[in-house]
């Protein structure tokens, strides 16, 4: 581990997590490092929901099904099934975390407007990890960062439930959400959409990320900004795609990186760079200093609608993300009716 991308990385005292619930894949990168954190979404989630449905998953969901008298035919029925999915998920890869880590959860993208419906799910979600062993000490929501949901994130935090700023893009997004009090923010380095084949074309790799990709003075800037408040708000930078990303995000010094198995493979193999390509840059801020001082949570967060009002690209791939989630939970959704159904018949 000593002499590897990863451990170089680390060594700078960037925390890694791992975003993924492939048991198999955190059990054998954990020979290689400790992950403090798991990170998950709507993806993530119906991904493994396939791959482990026979040999994890099925006979406890069944069994469920059967027991609690679910009616999988309703929204609210089928969506008790996949928190409970989700829960197991995160279950088979907590033990190879950090003792003091956490697993995320998100909240479904259908409750991203409206405060009520998201702070209902995530008290859902901290339930059934609770019925499964697995404390709140252990566990972080993820809630899009949208006006409705970032009052749901103070709301949860004010009763002792940790939250994280997801779907997020832009500085007022981040300034709104730590001052909401959430535990972290994951600003997305590359959009959702190049992760997926319909998107995967609106990809572009930079030859030098850190200083040329559109996200990075953004990032930085937020690092900046929440060093300078001593705001106790962690940077958990997420969808990174190669090796000169994550070199390029270690570079601004973020509090964590939260990183792809696939990726983190790549990095626990590749041999280390030269100190001077991971040095601390200092990047321009953005945007007027006013913009990190607004009070973005007040009159029902109406600065931060506003501000995304006028940001139509952050508005645009919030939107995106969250059709993107949507469709991800609803094929989810899907599969588990037509298992189900078929173990019925």
């Amino acid at each position: 581990m000593e002499n590897t991308l990863l451990s170089q990385i680390q060594a700078l005292g960037v925390v890694v997590d791992i975003d993924s619930m492939d048991p198999k894949a955190a059990e054998s990168l954990s020979v290689s490092t400790t992950f403090h954190s798991m990170t998950s979404n709507q993806a993530i989630v119906n991904g493994q929901l396939q791959v482990q449905w026979d040999s994890n998953l099925e006979p406890l969901v069944s069994q469920y099904v059967q027991d609690a008298a679910i009616d999988i035919s309703t929204e609210d029925g089928i969506l008790k099934v996949l928190n409970l999915v989700t829960v197991l998920l995160a279950s088979k890869v907590i033990p190879y975390l950090d003792k003091t880590g956490r697993v995320l959860a998100q909240t479904s993208p259908r409750t991203a407007y409206d405060k009520d419906a998201t702070v209902a799910h995530a008290k859902a979600l901290i339930s059934v990890f609770g019925k499964h062993g697995i404390s709140r000490d252990r566990v972080c929501i993820k809630i899009p960062v949208t006006p409705e949901s970032i009052l749901a994130c103070k709301e949860l935090e004010e009763s002792g439930i940790r939250t994280l700023g997801t779907c997020l893009f832009s500085v007022p997004q981040a300034m709104a959400a730590s001052q909401a009090g959430c535990l972290s923010i994951s600003p997305y380095f590359n959009e959702l959409r190049v992760h997926f084949p319909e998107g995967a074309s609106s990809y572009i790799e930079y030859s030098d990320p850190v200083r040329q990709h559109p996200m990075s003075p953004i990032i930085y800037s937020i690092i900046q900004a929440f060093k300078e408040r001593q705001t106790s708000t962690t940077v958990v930078p997420a969808s990174i795609i190669t090796l000169d990303e994550a070199v390029a995000l270690a570079r601004l010094r973020p509090h964590h990186l939260t990183i792809s198995d696939r990726v983190l493979a790549l990095l626990a193999v590749a041999p280390r760079r030269s100190d001077d390509e991971l040095v601390a840059v200092t990047l321009k801020v953005t945007g007027e200093k006013s913009v990190f001082d607004v009070d973005y949570l007040s009159d029902n967060a109406a600065a931060l609608q506003f501000a995304l009002s006028k940001d139509a690209e952050t508005s645009r791939k919030i939107r995106e993300a969250l059709e993107i989630f949507g469709r991800q939970e609803e094929e989810s959704i899907q599969f588990l009716r037509k298992a189900l159904s078929a173990n019925e018949a």
